[in-house]
């Protein structure tokens, strides 16, 4: 699982990532609005841990234009804020959840888990240009043809299917199939996409992997 963390008091967004990493969470940290809202658009996170209080433009507003993409991400606000009515702006403007700082550890833990958990049942398949990504068998299906992916594959693909045709960048990719420890470089996740293509093809999706280049990969639904 991957978390974004967006803070811009840098202590507190390293004890946050420290925490997280602690139980098994890989995490990235934005420290404003604006490179807060390019990350969260990748849509290859599991969760944002969002700040209300942010130089550029707000949580709240980078909420609202999140929503406004398209991107489900389930975002967890935090803010000393804690008032009803800036409970109910965040949750009107897309939160899932809204924490009043301070707080405890386990208190951050417990919702992220509930948020996650809530999340897990509701989320069964993702589907770009009619070809699904199921979550649970890890199959690529379209019409009556299914490919089984390995683990990497399907990582892969969820990175890709949850971006849902925006571009995800290769440094992305490898934390997120690789994650931060593996040595793998760029060319693994040329060969994985590779493989990826084959399958598609091979289900006969319309769907393609395209390169940009310099920037990474997207989805495009031919026609």
């Amino acid at each position: 699982m991957t978390v974004l963390v967006i803070e811009d008091e840098r202590l507190l967004s390293e004890s946050l990532c420290e925490l997280l990493a602690q139980h098994g969470f890989m995490t990235e940290a934005a420290y404003d609005g604006p490179s807060g809202l390019e990350f969260a658009l990748t849509g290859v996170y599991d969760l944002i841990v969002l700040d209300v209080l942010l130089p550029g433009f707000d949580g709240f507003e980078l909420a609202r234009r999140l929503r406004a993409r398209r991107v489900g991400t389930p975002i967890l606000m935090l803010t000393a804020r804690s008032g009803l009515d800036d409970r109910v702006e965040g949750l009107d403007a897309g939160a899932d959840y809204y924490l009043a700082k301070p707080f405890e550890a386990r208190e951050l833990l417990a919702c992220i888990n509930a948020i996650l958990r809530r999340q897990g049942k509701q989320v069964e398949e993702l589907s770009f240009g009619g070809t699904s990504l199921d979550l649970a068998s890890a199959e690529l299906v379209c019409a009556e043809r299914s490919a089984r992916l390995s683990a990497r594959e399907f990582e892969l693909a969820r990175c890709l299917f949850s971006a849902a045709g925006r571009i995800v960048s290769k440094e992305t990719l490898l934390v997120k199939v690789w994650g931060w420890e593996s040595e793998a470089v760029e060319n693994n996740v040329e060969v994985y996409v590779g493989f990826l293509r084959k399958k598609l093809s091979a289900i006969g999706s319309c769907v393609k992997i395209k390169a940009q280049r310099s920037l990474g990969y997207y989805l495009e639904a031919e026609a």
